[in-house]
Parts: structure tokens; C-alpha cells; sequence
């Protein structure tokens, strides 16, 4: 524990004691929002999980599909057939805050069809990989801003035990190492200046 480097006198030592009490209480402050944010990111994570392994089941299984469609047909058809897009994509970002953290929320507006080309060379499979991918595009966004809020809540999980750690390690040890510092300082100066008194008191007496 270090000192801190100040006057040992009453003003001082009444200072330091209000800056303690303040510690105390952001150190519960802050523990209990640590708290708080490790359930809140555990709930966050085991949901995030299930997520990701039900997205990528649904991409195996897209994926499946346009590979037996790619089988049906030559090269230059595919490359065709899907030179130029017939659906687009906009997305939109809101932030909502979840235990003090601004985690983002994707909105995505869908236009168009994504199977517009002719339907005599191409295989049906094509056409129900495109539905498929389209359809997965919604629950990858999703799983985007979950992935991004469990990153965004574990960063803030990383600062907050930093900030309880300095005050619970250094802070208030240090506060407290002073304030006795300057508290038998104190009574030293007090213990002396009776001592004098009482010399002189017998001083007086005797003359």
C-alpha cells in the first residue's frame, strides 16, 4: 500500500475521509453493476449461442442446395443466371441500451425477387436456394447484433472490473494506509503538546 503524499493536519485528514466514503460507495456501485452485467452477458452468450448453431445449421443446409443445383446445370448457366440481381438489400441501425451499453439492432428491407431469370435451363433447386438465402440474410443480421452486443457487453464487463479492481487494490487501501497515517500524526502532535503543557503547568507551580 502507498501513502498518499499530503499535509498530516485535521483539514486534510477530514478531506480524505469524504474522498473514502465516495470510493466506498462507487466501489459498491460499480461491483454491483459488474454483477449485473456478467448475468446479463451470460444470458446473452448461451442465447447467442443457440443462435449461431441454428444459423449455421440453416447455411449447411442453403448451401447443400445450391450445390445440387450448381450439379444440374453447366457453369455458364449458373454465372448467368445470377449475373445480375433481381433483390436488394437497405439496412438500418438502432442502438438500445442494455445495462449501460449501446448495442446495435439491424433492420433490413428486402426489395425485389432474387430468382429473375427464365425458368427453362435453370434447375428448381436454384430457385429454392435463392428463397433459402434470402430468407437466412434476416437471421445472420440478427445474429450480427447479438454477436456484436456480447462483444460490446464483454468490453464493458473488462473496463468495470478494472475500475473495481483499482478502487477496492489501490484506492481505498490507500486512502485508508493515510488517513492512519495522519490520524497518529495527529495524536503524536496532541500526545507532545499536553506533554509541554504539563512541563510548563509545573514550571509555573514551581517558581
Amino acid at each position: 500500500m502507498a501513502r498518499i503524499n499530503v499535509n498530516p493536519n485535521r483539514m486534510e485528514l477530514s478531506k480524505l475521509k469524504k474522498r473514502l466514503t465516495t470510493a466506498v460507495r462507487g466501489h459498491k456501485l460499480l461491483k454491483d453493476k459488474q454483477d449485473a452485467l456478467i448475468k446479463a452477458f451470460l444470458e446473452k452468450a448461451r442465447a447467442g449461442k443457440e443462435l449461431r448453431e441454428k444459423v449455421e445449421k440453416e447455411l449447411a443446409e442453403c448451401y447443400g442446395t445450391f450445390v445440387l443445383s450448381r450439379a444440374q446445370t453447366t457453369p455458364e448457366v449458373l454465372e448467368q443466371a445470377l449475373m445480375f440481381p433481381g433483390a436488394s438489400c437497405s439496412l438500418s441501425v438502432k442502438w438500445r441500451n442494455v445495462m449501460s451499453v449501446m448495442v446495435p439492432k439491424y433492420d433490413v428491407k428486402q426489395e425485389g425477387n432474387p430468382v429473375n431469370y427464365g425458368f427453362a435451363s435453370v434447375p428448381l433447386l436454384l430457385d429454392v436456394a435463392l428463397e433459402q438465402f434470402s430468407k437466412l440474410i434476416l437471421r445472420l443480421l440478427e445474429l450480427a447484433a447479438e454477436e456484436k452486443a456480447i462483444r460490446l457487453m464483454a468490453g464493458e464487463i473488462e473496463r468495470t472490473r478494472r475500475r473495481v479492481n483499482a478502487l477496492e487494490y489501490v484506492m481505498i487501501p490507500n486512502l485508508q494506509e493515510t488517513i492512519r497515517y495522519i490520524s497518529m500524526k495527529l495524536d503524536e502532535q496532541e500526545r507532545s503538546t499536553l506533554s509541554r503543557l504539563m512541563k510548563i503547568k509545573e514550571i509555573v507551580r514551581s517558581a
